[in-house]
C-alpha cells in the first residue's frame, strides 16, 4: 500500500506568501523587503581589489607589447613514428 498523504498535503498546498495578500501595503513591504539590499554594494575597496586591478593591467600590458610566437608540437610514439604534429599560427 503506498503512502499519499505527502501527495494529499501538496493538492491542499495554499500558498502564505506576503506578496500574494489582498493588502496593497503588506504587498508593497513584501516586495520591499526583497529588493531592499539588491542595491547596497561596498563604497569603499579594499586593498586586495586595487592590486587585483593592477595585476591584471600588468599582465593585459604583457601580452601586448610581447612578440607572438608560432608553436609546433610533434609526439612521437615510442616506436619512432610520429604520433601527433600540431602546428598553432601566429594569432593577429
Amino acid at each position: 500500500m503506498s503512502d499519499t498523504s505527502s501527495l494529499s498535503e501538496l493538492a491542499n498546498f495554499v500558498g502564505r506568501s506576503k506578496l500574494n495578500a489582498e493588502n496593497a501595503l503588506e504587498r508593497r513591504r513584501a516586495v520591499n523587503s526583497l529588493t531592499g539590499n539588491l542595491g547596497v554594494r561596498p563604497s569603499r575597496h579594499g586593498v586586495g581589489d586595487l592590486l587585483a586591478v593592477v595585476l591584471a593591467l600588468s599582465a593585459r600590458t604583457r601580452r601586448v607589447v610581447m612578440p607572438h610566437v608560432d608553436i609546433d608540437v610533434d609526439v612521437f610514439a615510442p616506436n619512432g613514428q610520429r604520433a601527433l604534429r600540431l602546428i598553432l599560427p601566429r594569432q593577429g
